[in-house]
């Protein structure tokens, strides 16, 4: 991966982030956060 490439995709997550915040307060990040934490409980059993 090229940096600019890693920075255009950090760029969009960025942005994502900061529509998510402004348009639906926040609750669709809340959301994968909660998610992101049950996958890393469910690896963590596996491992």
């Amino acid at each position: 991966m090229t940096n600019q490439i890693a920075i255009g995709l950090g760029l969009l997550i960025v942005a994502g982030l900061g529509l998510d915040a402004v348009l639906y307060d926040g609750a669709n990040l809340l959301f994968l956060l909660r998610k992101l934490a049950d996958l890393i409980e469910w690896l963590a059993f596996w491992r």
